[in-house]
């Protein structure tokens, strides 16, 4: 199995995230890849993804991600049944940090009981 094959499942992550920019070579059995994320949330999902496949630090691949828009951490399109609490637990691990959520929002969000499908909400850098 080429280190290409192997490491196909974060390609193809990169072209479902909309990674722009993107350059992969093969030099000397390592994979050589590049690329602008939109977000550090999608940065970070490439990465894991790279872990999974390769370990903490593998060797056979050198990733130089950017990122366009490094003011917020994500932007999340809110869907039917969410809540600000089960986003932060999605986006932070803490569903208690819907606050902060809350108060990235403010200019669209009066009450952080009520959104509503199709709002786009800033996931701010905590």
């Amino acid at each position: 199995m080429s280190v290409k094959q192997k490491y196909q499942p974060v390609l193809d992550l990169g072209e479902q995230l909309g990674v722009r920019d993107g350059d992969v070579r093969e030099e000397g059995g390592v994979l050589k890849i590049k690329g602008m994320a939109r977000t550090q949330y999608e940065k970070n999902l490439i990465w894991d993804k790279i872990k999974a496949i390769g370990g903490e630090s593998p060797a056979d691949i050198k990733a130089n991600i950017t990122v366009e828009d490094a003011s917020v951490y994500h932007r999340h399109i809110v869907q039917r049944g969410e809540s600000l609490s089960k986003i932060a637990k999605h986006y932070y691990g803490d569903p208690m940090k819907y606050k902060q959520i809350f108060e990235a929002n403010t200019n669209i969000l009066s009450n952080p009981d009520l959104i509503h499908p199709d709002q786009v909400l800033v996931i701010p850098n905590l």
